[in-house]
Formats: C-alpha cells, sequence, structure tokens
C-alpha cells in the first residue's frame, strides 16, 4: 500500500516538471501514430509503388504489410517491457523512439518495384517489423510513463494527452499528405511525393528524443528501486505475470481487442474504405478525416478530466455501448453524402474518444509497479497483434467475401461485446494510487483529495 508521504511527494511534483514529462510521451506517441496515418493515408501510393498487379490485390498486399508490424509487437513487448521493470521507463523510451523513428524514416527512401524488383516489398516488410518491434515498447512504456508522473487524483485528465499525441499524430499525416497531394501534380505524387510525410518523421523522432532524455526516471520507479523491490530476472518476472497477474493479463487483452479493433477501423482503415466502398474523393476523405480529428483532439482532455470525478469504467460502458447501437446507424449515415459522412464520422470518433481519454489512467493502473510495464506491454501487444493491426485487411476481406459494405460496422460491434464482458471485472482505479507492489484498486488506496471530489 503507498504510504501518506509518497503520496504527497507526487502530488506536489513541480508543474514544469509534469508539463515536460507530459510532452515527452505525447512526442513519441505523436510519431508512432504519424507513421501509422500517413500509411493508411498513402496507401493507394504504396500498393502502386511496391505491389504490381491489379489494383485490388496491391491495396490487400499494401494492407497486409501494415498488419505485418503487429506481427512483431508482441515480440518487442516482451523484449522491451522486462527491460522497462529492470532498467527503468525512461532508457527504454529513447530507444525505442529512435528504432521507431528511423524505420519510418526510411520507408521515405526505398526505392519501388520499377526500380529494384522483389526487394522493394521486401525492404518495406523489414522496416515495418523494426516499427512494430520498437512500437511494442514504445506505446505500454510511454503510458507507463506518463501514468507514474501524474498526480493520482489528476491522472486521467495528464493521461489523456498521450492520446492527443495520438490523435495529433494521425491528424498531422493526414495534413501533411492532403498538403502535398494539393501543390503537386499527380505524377509527382506517385514518385516522390507520397515519400514526403514519411521522411519529416526523422525530426520529429529527434525531437522526442531529445525531451526524454532532459527527464529524469519516473517517481514512483526511482521509489521502488530504492527500496530494492525492482525484478531481479525476466524468468522471475514472467513467472510472476503468469502465476500472480492472470487475470489483469486477459482482463487487459479484453478491453484493448474492443479499443484497437474501433481504433484501426475508424483511424486507419476508414480513409481506404470512404474511397473504395463510398466514392469519395482522397482529397474529400482527408479533410473528413482531419475534422473528425480535430473534433476528437478538442474533446478527449475534458473526457481525460470527467474519468477523474466520475471513474474509468462509466465512460467505457457509455463508449461501448454506444458503438454498439449506433454503428450500423452512423455506417449507413455515410452513403449519403459528404456532410452526412462528415457527421457520422464524428459521432463514432466521440464515442471512441470516451474509451481511447482514459487508456493511460486505466491501463497501467491494472498492475502493480514491479510488473507494470511488461503486463502492459505484453497484454496490450498480443491483443493488438491479434486484433488490431489485422483490422483493415480483415474488414476489406469480410467486404469482399459478403459484399456487405456494413462490415466493419458488425466488426466493431463484436469487439464491443467482448469490452463489455472484460469491463465488468476490471477494477475502478480513479485516484487510487499506483505506488509499490500492490494492485491499484484492489491492494491500494485512493489520495485523499480524490475522495473528497467524488
Amino acid at each position: 500500500m503507498a504510504s501518506a508521504s509518497s503520496s504527497a511527494e507526487q502530488e506536489t511534483l513541480p508543474p514544469g516538471v509534469l508539463r515536460r514529462a507530459i510532452a515527452a510521451s505525447a512526442m513519441g506517441n505523436a510519431t508512432e501514430w504519424f507513421d501509422y496515418g500517413v500509411y493508411a493515408f498513402t496507401v493507394s501510393y504504396i500498393s502502386a509503388t511496391f505491389f504490381p498487379g491489379d489494383t485490388g490485390s496491391a491495396t490487400l498486399y499494401a494492407l497486409l504489410v501494415f498488419a505485418v508490424s503487429f506481427v512483431v509487437r508482441p515480440l518487442g513487448g516482451l523484449v522491451w517491457g522486462p527491460l522497462g521493470d529492470r532498467l527503468g521507463r525512461r532508457q527504454v523510451l529513447a530507444l525505442t523512439i529512435i528504432l521507431m523513428a528511423g524505420a519510418t524514416f526510411c520507408v521515405g527512401l526505398v526505392p519501388g518495384y520499377d526500380v529494384i524488383g522483389l526487394w522493394a516489398p521486401l525492404l518495406l516488410v523489414l522496416l515495418r517489423m523494426i516499427q512494430g518491434f520498437s512500437t511494442g515498447g514504445e506505446y505500454g512504456g510511454a503510458a507507463t510513463f506518463m501514468a507514474e508522473y501524474s498526480p493520482d487524483r489528476k491522472r486521467g485528465f495528464c493521461g489523456s494527452f498521450l492520446e492527443f499525441g495520438t490523435l495529433g499524430g494521425y491528424a498531422l499525416g493526414a495534413i501533411v499528405v492532403l498538403a502535398v497531394e494539393l501543390f503537386s501534380s499527380d505524377p509527382f505524387m506517385s514518385t516522390w511525393g507520397w515519400r514526403i510525410p514519411f521522411l519529416i518523421a526523422g525530426p520529429m523522432g529527434l525531437i522526442g528524443l531529445y525531451l526524454r532524455t532532459k527527464l529524469e526516471e519516473t517517481p514512483v520507479f526511482r521509489e521502488l528501486d530504492a527500496e530494492g523491490e525492482v525484478e531481479s530476472t525476466p524468468t522471475h518476472e514472467f513467472k510472476d505475470l503468469v502465476t500472480e497477474y492472470w487475470k489483469p493479463l486477459l482482463l487487459l487483452g479484453g478491453l484493448v481487442i474492443a479499443l484497437n479493433v474501433t481504433n484501426y477501423t475508424l483511424l486507419s482503415y476508414m480513409p481506404t474504405y470512404l474511397e473504395t466502398q463510398i466514392g469519395l474523393t482522397s482529397t474529400a476523405s482527408l479533410s473528413l478525416f482531419i475534422v473528425g480529428q480535430l473534433v476528437m483532439m478538442a474533446v478527449i482532455p475534458f473526457a481525460g478530466g470527467l474519468s477523474d470525478r466520475v471513474g474509468r469504467k462509466p465512460l467505457w460502458y457509455g463508449s461501448l455501448v454506444g458503438l454498439i447501437v449506433l454503428a450500423v446507424p452512423m455506417y449507413l449515415l455515410m452513403r449519403q453524402g459528404f456532410g452526412w459522412a462528415i457527421l457520422a464520422f464524428a459521432v463514432l470518433g466521440l464515442l471512441y474518444v470516451l474509451q481511447l481519454s482514459t487508456i493511460s489512467a486505466t491501463f497501467p493502473a491494472m498492475f502493480p509497479t514491479h510488473v507494470r510495464f511488461a503486463g502492459f506491454a505484453i497484454a496490450y501487444n498480443v491483443s493488438t497483434s491479434l486484433f488490431g493491426g489485422t483490422a483493415p485487411a480483415v474488414n476489406e476481406l469480410l467486404i469482399e467475401w459478403t459484399g456487405n459494405t456494413l462490415m466493419p460496422a458488425f466488426y466493431m460491434m463484436a469487439a464491443c461485446a467482448i469490452g463489455l464482458v472484460a469491463l465488468y471485472f476490471v477494477a475502478e482505479t480513479a485516484g487510487a494510487s499506483i505506488r509499490g507492489r500492490g494492485i491499484p484498486g484492489i491492494d491500494t488506496v485512493p489520495h485523499p483529495t480524490a475522495l473528497a471530489e467524488k
């Protein structure tokens, strides 16, 4: 159980340090999702550059390459997670952002199939695997870093800025791709134009690295390390996770199915869906996406702050039930025209924000400090690998097999139903201490200020 003095120490953390911790976490997350967004928005150019053949097959191959990076994410979680619990969060995050940004930068340099033949798609797959391996530690580490720097009573609000970075990275990717499309010719866009957004990831990664190296290790980890209670070996940590913390591993995996099927259906597959199934132009689909993303970004800090007052679980219940009820009506509404498509995407996006805004407050708090990074990284990445990164390709295949363009809505509904089952068994952790070796919300107590606010 967290001591009063340690909790008070966390609550009195200098605002400047907290702001820098938030910026360092969010910048890395923005770089990660900038890459995923840019890939999603340029998939038609990537398919034409790296995969010869008819457009439909080439698009499917490009989406499968998108999914390839998720195959190695669990491996990244298995490597980076235990390292983060033994060596510290900051050192791991410095390495992951360099690998991630460097691989994204190199995607923009790989020659096409017409220049180097089969080596082109093979190099693309290799770089996507490096991105996936680094992301296996990046997201869980950034969320853990953010949560362990945040005051208990404001963990939802502070943590929401990590997801502000997620949406910001996606939106920036869309804006850059749209700007290049508007100010370049079609031949240039097909050769070098689509590569420009990938090259921008290099400087973004360097900025994130600079911010992270200027910070100390999280107060929560430093405290555990000073008490000599850090996990000694990966083997011992894996044994603890499997024997003592298998339940939060499974529950987090269930929540991530709902979270990431929704995420990758709405944020990664949607541009392809709008262009291939609804018939919108690339410019129109990107414009719609940008408007929806900006609306979500405006709302996300308020949703995170609301979770500090009413709890994480009520927001999750509202999101999951709302998506199950409204997914099909909103997909039908998208067919009615550009304006209606903006409205439908905004409704689904705002419902999704209720989950998204609480990730870095909810997920790290499901594990005690000594196994937090590894528990989060492993459960999150295994579930994401199986159900998240595959969502664009699965949605495309389901539509091809059934001829039903509503399949993405049905797939999202099924994932949210699984999330509802998992959520029922998850402990409420709003205001709970996340220090020490106790499970937050079960073996730890809320901060007194958080209790007074409820």
